[in-house]
């Protein structure tokens, strides 16, 4: 069975302020390009398909015009909910929608309750394990361990519980939106952390022929089984360096694999340039970047005038501009930038309780209190997401 991985589509996204709708848009034409052009014969979606929970219309209509297009290409299609979707939202009509060929898994109740389709080979499952926020689901789903892991690991023992009962020789695939241990994540994915621990082991999928991930929007392997689509557009530029594209799976009579990757088209490339203002406008090496989206990283030791007016002369598709002087390393600036750099927030609220008690850092309990804010602020957001 030929499958084709996508993920993390993030319609309505912009970048930088720019609209992407059209790219978007692109984007799905050549999806359905490569279901005609590859024969594949089904096409999973682990999440994110929107950007936010409640989104534009424009963006509303281009799914429904892309799930209209997949339908009539007599193309199987299952499809889970993400972090950033509405899952009660994309659910809505699932029932109906299935009659065409569209599966939506957005339910954690229904994490068990596979697709089964049929090749020359036998029988396929495909088990959806929608986003689980582990405050929301931990319950319902029985689950022993805290954070993502626990439910995660819930989630999918009632999978292999199911998979146990069906005939020998069924094949197995499971879409779940997560990040899984070993992945490399960018700035433009939302935090999931729980209890300070966001990642899960892969080890946790065990038992199924292939794992379709969403969240990581780097397309990439983290087992021969357990994969990343990532997204098919660049949303900021920490991901300068990827390379976008799909995943095509080969999933042979006896589970063996084969993938290659399919590339999707790039509406514009991005670069992040560094450097006094001067150097960036004069530097021959830099012309290749002039039809770029830029990120330019001004370190001139004082702010020059009018760096973004000038930067435009040359780089025209100038998006983001920042300021990092160069500093001597004695600078109390420098030196707090550099404890600050790739810290997260409780590390941050750690410091800062050093700092004031004169060096002495939190005791454990005091780490829990935080921790324990920092999730409830995350969850209300999530919360606040799912009820608008």
């Amino acid at each position: 069975m030929r499958i084709l991985h996508t993920s993390d589509w993030h319609l309505g996204r912009s970048f930088h302020r720019v609209p992407m709708l059209d790219a978007q848009a692109a984007y799905l034409d050549h999806l359905v390009e490569t279901v005609r052009e590859h024969a594949v014969d089904v096409v999973v979606v682990a999440g994110d398909v929107y950007d936010r929970a409640v989104p534009p219309l424009s963006a509303v209509q281009l799914f429904d015009d892309a799930l209209h297009r997949l339908a009539g290409a007599g193309v199987p299609t299952v499809m889970i909910s993400g972090n950033h979707d509405s899952a009660r939202r994309l659910g809505v009509g699932a029932g109906l929608i299935a009659r065409a060929g569209i599966h939506l898994r957005t339910d954690p109740a229904d994490c068990a309750t596979p697709v089964v389709l049929h090749d020359a080979h036998g029988e396929v499952a495909f088990y959806g394990l929608p986003y689980l926020e582990p405050a929301l689901v931990r319950d319902a789903l029985g689950a022993t361990g805290a954070g993502h892991e626990g439910v995660l690991t819930a989630a999918m023992d009632r999978v292999r519980a199911d998979l146990s009962v069906r005939p020998e020789g069924t094949r197995s695939v499971v879409l779940a939106h997560a990040f899984v241990a070993g992945g490399e994540p960018s700035d433009s994915e939302r935090d999931i952390t729980v209890g300070g621990v966001a990642a899960v082991p892969a080890g946790v999928f065990d038992g199924v022929d292939y794992v379709a991930l969403g969240h990581l929007h780097g397309c990439q392997r983290v087992t021969d089984r357990v994969r990343y689509s990532g997204s098919p557009l660049a949303y900021s530029f920490s991901e300068h360096t990827h390379r976008k594209t799909m995943w095509l799976i080969d999933l042979g009579p006896g589970g063996d694999l084969a993938a290659e990757r399919v590339d999707c088209p790039v509406p514009r490339p991005l670069a992040r340039l560094r450097g006094r203002l001067d150097a960036l406008l004069e530097d021959p090496a830099l012309e290749g970047h002039r039809e770029a989206w830029v990120e330019a990283t001004l370190t001139d030791p004082t702010r020059p005038d009018e760096p973004m007016a000038r930067l435009l002369e040359r780089f025209p598709h100038t998006l983001s501009l920042v300021f990092d002087p160069e500093r001597a390393p004695q600078d109390p600036l420098a030196s707090y930038a550099q404890r600050l750099e790739g810290r997260d927030d409780q590390q941050v609220a750690e410091d800062f309780v050093a700092h004031v008690r004169g060096g002495s850092g939190p005791s454990d309990q005091e780490r829990t209190v935080l921790r324990a804010v920092f999730d409830d602020v995350r969850i209300d957001d999530v919360i606040g997401e799912v009820s608008r």
